[in-house]
């Protein structure tokens, strides 16, 4: 029986992997997303109703701007989130068209369908933070989360080998309060 650990899995695959097909073992079809943006280092548009819109803003708009994009769940659900989720997140990717990285911390809001197919229905992305840094730290920084246990993760494994780097800090705190 699928679960939300299933789900959630399959959307990191999607998303970071630029596999739309995969987004349809993840969300209902009439899933509705809200994306709250805390940050002007990024831009997404606020919502998106469908799977196909959805689709088109975390699998394909992603692929089109960004390469090396790594993505981790903070924390995993278990069977008691089976209608409900909700985590710290971290990316990190390089954009396309000039090797600027951007790092990121924010929270998922996940909403899953009552049925055994435990779909997502609803889910809320929220950005607190996302640090731009300069395209020579590429290797240092993507080398960093590459390193990281793929897709799920805990906050103390991502400071523990984090690189020392100022623009980082605002990370490191994101992730100390959780």
């Amino acid at each position: 029986m699928p679960s939300p650990y299933d789900a959630v899995t399959a959307y990191f695959h999607a998303k970071d992997g630029n596999r739309p097909f995969l987004m349809r073992r993840a969300f209902a079809p009439d899933v509705q997303l809200e994306m709250v943006v805390k940050t002007e280092a990024i831009s997404f548009p606020s919502t998106a109703q469908g799977l196909a819109e959805v689709e088109e803003v975390l699998v394909r708009r992603i692929a089109t701007d960004f390469e090396n994009v790594y993505s981790f769940g903070l924390a995993r659900p278990t069977e008691a989130d089976r209608l409900r989720f909700s985590c710290p997140w971290l990316v990190a990717m390089s954009a396309r068209s000039d090797g600027a990285l951007r790092v990121g911390v924010g929270r998922y809001d996940w909403q899953f369908s009552p049925d055994a197919r435990c779909l997502v229905e609803r889910l809320v992305i929220t950005i607190d933070v996302m640090q731009v840094l300069p395209a020579a730290e590429l290797e240092r920084i993507i080398g960093w989360v590459a390193g990281l246990p793929y897709p799920w993760c805990r906050p103390d494994e991502v400071i523990a080998t984090m690189p020392a780097n100022e623009a980082l800090s605002p990370i490191a705190r994101y992730l100390k309060a959780q």
